[in-house]
């Protein structure tokens, strides 16, 4: 899925990575004649570039982001608590992750495209939240769970 630049570094080997809004990297080297982005060796190059949006490969997949802080989570929800917009088609903001905690008892949680998948999470489990992605959960009978958030550190 698309995902804004919002920074850039370097990594340990001197190239460099482009930091995208969900809080993963994505190298952006000038190695020609392979990859050709001369605009990422000067600072006017890498500013003009902010905002671009780039394929998050690692959000497709639903790779958790190094360095994300808790900042809230949910009161426990059971089978007759669980919210309404839970269950209903929502998302998170930009750049805010989440954690379903399942402590007893079997949630559906239901991604939608772009990712598009199903898991079911059998407690005690978790799954993973990604940023702007539409997703619902159902309930499978008696279930105790609640939902705690993350964001990107920056500097």
């Amino acid at each position: 899925m698309k995902r804004p630049i919002v920074d850039f570094h370097r990594d340990a080997a001197g190239d460099w990575v482009a930091d995208l809004g969900c809080g993963h990297g994505q190298h952006v080297r000038h190695k020609p004649p392979f990859i050709v982005r001369p605009w990422v060796e000067d600072a006017a190059g890498r500013e003009a570039h902010l905002g671009t949006l780039l394929d998050c490969v690692r959000c497709d997949r639903m790779e958790w982001p190094d360095g994300l802080i808790a900042y809230a989570r949910t009161r426990e929800f059971d089978h007759d608590t669980v919210p309404r917009g839970l269950i209903s088609s929502h998302t998170t903001r930009a750049g805010a992750w989440a954690r379903i905690h399942v402590l007893e008892g079997t949630l559906l949680y239901r991604v939608e495209p772009p990712v598009d998948r199903c898991v079911r999470l059998d407690g005690p489990a978790t799954g993973i939240v990604v940023p702007e992605v539409p997703h619902h959960v159902k309930p499978q009978g008696p279930v105790r769970f609640f939902v705690e958030f993350f964001r990107v550190e920056r500097d």
